[in-house]
Order: C-alpha cells, then structure tokens, then sequence
C-alpha cells in the first residue's frame, strides 16, 4: 500500500468531521465548538482515525500559528476605529488591568488546584488570558445587546488575543531564565521582549496594509485575484513579522485587518466575505486537529480538579478583571455584570495551549487539557446563558419587535411615528437631508446614510430591532436592501412594498431568493401609499374591545386598510403571504383611511403555468 494512503485518508477524515461537524451543530442549534471538540477526541483518543502527529509532524506547530493569524485578520476587519471613542477607557482596563488579574487568578488555580508547578502555571494562566472572538462573534450576533457592551465584548475578544499569545511567550521565556538563576534579566527581557514584539507587529501590519491597499486601489491586481493576493499579503505579512521578532506575527496581522477595514480608499466588503469562509473552514480543521492530540485519559485524570479550575476562570477570574478594570469607565452596573458572564474562549486559546503544550513536552502536557476544559465549560455555560442574562438585565429581548426602515419619507415617516407611538423601537435610515430632518422635527430616530451602505451595519445600534421594512420609492433599492438585511433579521422579519407595477416584477423564482415578504397588500405599494397620505389620509391606531371590534371598524370605514395588529408587548405585519390574523378585545389595529376617489389598480390575475405534455 503507498506510504501516503493513512496520511491521505486522515486528511479526508478531518476535512469531513470539521465541515461535517459545523452543520451539525447548526442542524441541532448548538455552539460548533462543543460538536468539534467531541468529535475531534473521538477521531483522535478513541477510534484512532486521526493521529495529527504522525500526519503533520514538525509542521504541526507553523501550520495551527498561521491559521490562526489568519483568523485573527478576519477579526481585525470587523473592528472599526469610530467605536474607541464611546468605549476606550473600558477596552484598556480590560487589555490591562483585566489581564493582568486574569493571568494571576488563572496562575493560582492551576497552582493550587491543578497541582502544577508555577513555572507550567504561569504559562497556563497567561494563555487563558484570551477569550474567544470566533464564539464572541456568533453569540452577539444571536443576543443583540443594547449599548456599548456589545462593542466591547467584540473589540476585547479580537484585541486581546495577540496580546494573550505574546504575553504567553514572554512568561515562557522568562521562567526558562529564571531556571538559569538569571532572575534580574528575566522581568527586564521580558518587558522589552513585549515592546519590542508589539512594535514589530504593529510595522510589519501597518506596512502590510498600506501594500495592499495601494496595490488595490491602483488596480496593479485584477478582480479576479483581489482574494488570493489578499491571501498572500496576510500570510506575508504573518511570516515577516515573526523573522523580525519571534511571536510578532499575530500582532500584525491583527493590525493589517484594523488597517483595511479603516481605510477610506477600497471597499474590503469582498475580501471580508472571503476571509470569513475562509475562517470557518480553518476553525473547522483546527478544532478536529488539536482535539484529536488530547487522550480522553489526560482529561478525565484532570477530574473534579479540571472542573474546579474552570469554575474559577468563570466565577472569580472574569467578575473581578471586568469590575477593577472597568472602574470609573462609563459602564454601567448592568453592562458590567453581562461583561463579568461573558467571556468563552476559543480556537486561540486551544491553538496556543496545543503549541505550548509541544513546546514544554512532559512538564506542560496538563496545559492542553486544562484549556480545554475552560474552553467547553465556557462556551456551554455562556452560550446557553448569556442570552437568558442579556435579557433579564434589560440589554436584548428575547424577542425584539423594533423596526429598521429604509427610507424617511412621508410614507415612512407615517408608519414609523405610528409604531414609535404605540412603544415600538424604530430606526429610519435615508440619504436624502430633508427627509431625515423632518423625521428629526417628528421626534424620530433617524441616520443620514444609504441603507445598502456597510456604515449601516457598523454603526448603528440593532438592539432591540427585529424586522426591516423597504420602505422607498425605488423598488430595485427595497429589494437589494431585502436582501441584504435577511442575513440580519432572517427572511420572515424582513418585508418591502409591492412593486409599483407588475410588469416591473421579479420573476417568480428571483423574487423568491431576493426579496422580501411583500408588505401590507400587492396593491398598497408606494405610490398608493404616498398619494393617500398627500390627499388627507392618516394612519390610525384603534384600539378594539368587545363592543367595537374590527368588523365595526370597518362598517364605519368601508375603505380603510389594516396595517398592523397591536398585542400587549408586540405586533403582527399584515402581509399579502398570510391572511389576516383574528383579533381579539384589547388589540389595537393600526390602519389607513383610504379616500374613497383614491384609484388603486388592482394587478393582473398571475398567469398560470404551461403544463408539460407527457
């Protein structure tokens, strides 16, 4: 049999389980971390699949680093400079102060509780330093939090990662020192050793960055290749970073995504999309690979002593580094305590405790296991909670009923102060400066900005927002933005006005995949709606009772239109896709009054397929 058959077939095996695995945990609603790593450890420990030593060898550890910079340049594209200026006193305390009491926390309970030495314990506490961007990411995005405290949470899982990996290498290097009996030099090294390696990364990234965008914005690289060469500058830049300073290679990576995804020159909007796939491949074989290292025996020795470690990174060492470190910083004692339960850790903290772990041989085989405990106790307890503690903190809801509207016309202007006055949170996007000011003078939340714009996406605040509605006069706008905004609130909270003809219509097919549900009526579309509201007509909110339902309703206004169905705490959207809900006494219907000289063209019966001939 050829040599490279076991390598071949184990290649395939991790492929599968990784990819495999991110669809099951998407099939059954859970974290993909605590899919991977259980099959990880069965392919590894168990069956004996996947033996990632043997396959890799001595790359093993260059191949889980460069991934992992790769990783970490997603992140930095998410990060936008503009959101320092709301939350920087609290980001530095975590990136100071709230690491340095995590590295101690995490130092004592391996000591103490673990039984390691402290040389192995620091290194282990310093590597938990990190939390978890590519888990942070999913979950805020799922909780929609009000505030800054969304921001935070995103800027520290991303930042603190290279600082983290540093720190780790540093600490290593230092108690290797230490052992020499050279214990003046040790500290002194290892702070320039961290300035040095921030200085290092920071050039090496900035320099990266400038390339690139230069090369892009003079059109030196074709479109065909923007990705690729994306690809290579990162890895590029990765590698460069570390010959000039060891361990300086996720740091510029980090600041060569913080550069692109601040400059004003190209849109990295393809690049983003690119990295992102590119990323949950990468976490997908990473967590398959370094799960498989870890022998199931080594985790359950570790026993009630793993749990109880893992219960003090929770319960102690995260709420005492967010409350010393956010002190006098603006937060408020809400945001503190969902910040204190929320910090899972994730494909960084498993990567650097692996090469640790390979690294210290014997002495740190204990620190891969230990991490890995932290890292399901973490993502299963804040994944399955930290919702629930959003909410009863009064920073999401379980269920948001506000509404993004696209456009700040009269139309939308109407239909948004009706909402907004029976307590329903809405935000009016638009690019036109009249109408975002009369919205302003109607005491409504507006943002000057187009609506297709990724401005929209970064600054503006979805907590408590649940729907979109495409409420402009350009049908072609409604539907791209329909589609843009069903990656955010899913396609049964996303709506837009019928077209204004019908010959103006999507084929069936496409309008399916790209628009949204049609809002109120086929025949309610802009023009009707805006010649209405010019001719007198006023969108009303009556509320029903068991005297006055809404068949009385419309005996007193045969022409009037039902918009929405208000209950106690939400509301249901009238669409053309549903019939009309029941209503019941203690409602509010929200509607229109037609004019009755108001000409509505109904459209065309749809025609009726071709049957094939057998």
């Amino acid at each position: 049999m050829d040599d490279t058959q076991p390598i071949l077939t184990a290649l395939a095996i991790i492929v599968l389980l990784g990819v495999g695995g991110q669809w099951l945990a998407w099939r059954l609603g859970l974290p993909a971390i605590l899919i991977l790593l259980s099959l990880g450890c069965l392919s590894g420990s168990v069956f004996g699949w996947v033996q990632p030593t043997e396959v890799f060898g001595s790359l093993l550890q260059p191949m889980v680093s460069l991934a992992v910079g790769f990783i970490l340049f997603e992140g930095g594209l998410n990060l936008k400079l503009t959101d320092l200026s709301a939350i920087w006193r609290s980001l530095l305390g975590l990136l100071t102060v709230g690491v340095l009491i995590t590295w101690i926390c995490g130092t004592m309970a391996s000591h103490w509780i673990l039984g390691l030495p402290l040389s192995v314990s620091l290194v282990l506490g310093a590597v938990l330093t990190v939390t978890g961007p590519t888990v942070i990411g999913p979950l805020l995005r799922e909780i929609r939090p009000a505030g800054k405290v969304g921001i935070v949470a995103k800027w520290e899982g991303i930042v603190i990662d290279p600082i983290g990996a540093t720190l780790a290498v540093l600490v290593f290097e230092a108690t290797e020192e230490i052992r020499n009996a050279e214990y003046g030099s040790a500290t002194v090294n290892a702070l320039l050793g961290f300035g040095t390696t921030a200085l290092a990364g920071c050039l090496v990234g900035a320099i990266s960055g400038w390339l690139l965008v230069e090369a892009l914005r003079r059109f030196w690289v074709p479109d065909y290749l923007r990705n690729p060469i994306s690809l290579m500058f990162v890895a590029l830049a990765f590698i460069g970073a570390e010959l000039l300073h060891h361990e300086a290679g996720l740091v510029s990576v980090t600041v060569m995504g913080l550069w692109l995804a601040n400059q004003k020159h190209i849109d990295v909007h393809s690049i983003l999309e690119f990295k992102e796939s590119i990323t949950v491949l990468l976490i997908s074989l990473l967590f398959i690979v370094l799960s498989a290292r870890i022998p199931l025996q080594q985790l359950s020795n570790l026993g009630w002593r793993g749990l109880g470690f893992a219960a003090v990174m929770i319960f102690l060492a995260r709420p005492l580094s967010v409350w010393f470190s956010t002190f006098g910083s603006g937060l408020t004692a809400r945001e503190k305590i969902f910040l204190s339960w929320f910090a899972p850790r994730g494909i960084v903290a498993a990567a650097v405790s692996s090469v640790f772990a390979i690294r210290m041989g014997n002495e740190g085989a204990v620190i891969a296991p230990a991490a890995f405990i932290v890292i399901l106790s973490t993502v299963l307890i804040y994944g399955l909670t930290a919702g629930m503690v959003a909410r009863r903190l009064g920073l999401a809801v379980a269920d948001p009923q506000g509404v993004l509207i696209a456009g700040a016309n009269t139309v939308a202007r109407s239909i948004g102060a009706a909402l907004t006055k029976e307590g329903f949170s809405v935000v009016l996007v638009d690019t036109r400066y009249d109408y975002t000011a009369k919205a302003r003078e109607a005491s409504l939340r507006v943002q000057y900005a187009n609506v297709l714009s990724d401005y929209v996406m970064e600054e503006i605040d979805f907590g408590g927002l649940g729907k979109f509605f495409a409420l402009t006069a350009n049908d072609h706008v409604n539907t791209l933005a329909a589609a843009k905004f069903r990656e955010v609130f899913g396609t049964r909270n996303v709506y837009q006005l019928a077209n204004r003809s019908q010959r103006e219509r999507f084929d069936t097919g496409s309008r399916k995949r790209f628009a949204g549900r049609t809002l109120f009526a086929d025949d309610l579309n802009y023009a009707v709606l805006d010649k209405a509201i010019e001719e007198g007509a006023v969108i009303k909110a009556t509320h029903l009772t068991k005297q006055f339902t809404l068949a009385n309703l419309r005996e007193a206004h045969p022409t009037t239109r039902v918009l929405f169905i208000v209950g106690e705490d939400r509301f249901s959207v009238i669409s053309s896709d549903v019939e009309l809900p029941k209503t019941t006494a203690g409602q509010t219907v929200v509607h229109i009054v037609l004019s009755p000289n108001l000409s509505i063209s109904t459209p065309p019966p749809t025609e009726k397929p071709i049957q094939a001939k057998n």
